[in-house]
């Protein structure tokens, strides 16, 4: 059995473009980071973190876990949770450039092996007026983004270039990776 261990609807779709039959579990995971826990180990042990409670829940499951921190020149941006807060985001991003590190996690339940990788991507966002701000945040509303931004749907205007080895791991969920992952527990995805 292969399980989702997130509640990510992002994730979910994502993991669904590989034509997989999947579960979903929900992992109730602390996602504080650690004092000076530098943001590519935070989402590293996060990743492990869910991919672990799920195989609590699962013990003959192959399990994924994701999890994505964006840094702005060493500062975290966690997910808004409001349109104040995503105004100040994307006012700090205007014009600069962001990394989002994306880690992904496979868990074998069974055999204990786990296979994590980092994939780091990197965005320049186009300088943007308080207007563009704020007429995208009321018609997208990304406030369970961290960034403030889906690049999946509008808020790839705000966007001026994307450095990346997998696409999707912007979106939060690194399907290159863990293809290779899944054929690596013997699970061929085409």
């Amino acid at each position: 059995m292969l399980l989702l261990a997130s509640t990510s609807v992002y994730r979910r779709e994502l993991l669904a473009r590989l034509r997989l039959d999947f579960q979903v579990f929900s992992p109730r995971v602390d996602e504080t980071p650690l004092p000076g826990e530098p943001p590519e180990q935070t989402a590293l042990r996060l990743a492990e973190a869910k991919a672990r409670a799920g195989a609590t829940a699962f013990p003959r499951a192959l399990v994924i876990g994701s999890d994505q921190v964006a840094e702005l020149d060493g500062q975290r941006l966690e997910k808004p949770g409001s349109h104040a807060i995503a105004i100040q985001q994307l006012t700090l991003l205007s014009g600069r450039s962001a990394v989002f590190h994306t880690a992904v996690a496979l868990l074998n339940a069974q055999t204990g092996t786990l296979r994590k990788q980092l994939v780091p991507t990197r965005v320049v966002f186009r300088s943007l007026s308080s207007r563009q701000i704020d007429a995208y945040l009321r018609s997208e509303q990304p406030y369970d983004c961290a960034g403030s931004a889906k690049s999946e749907g509008l808020g790839i205007a705000l966007i001026q270039a994307i450095e990346a080895t997998d696409p999707t791991a912007l979106i939060g969920l690194p399907l290159i990776a863990l293809t290779d992952m899944l054929a690596a527990e013997g699970v061929e995805v085409v």
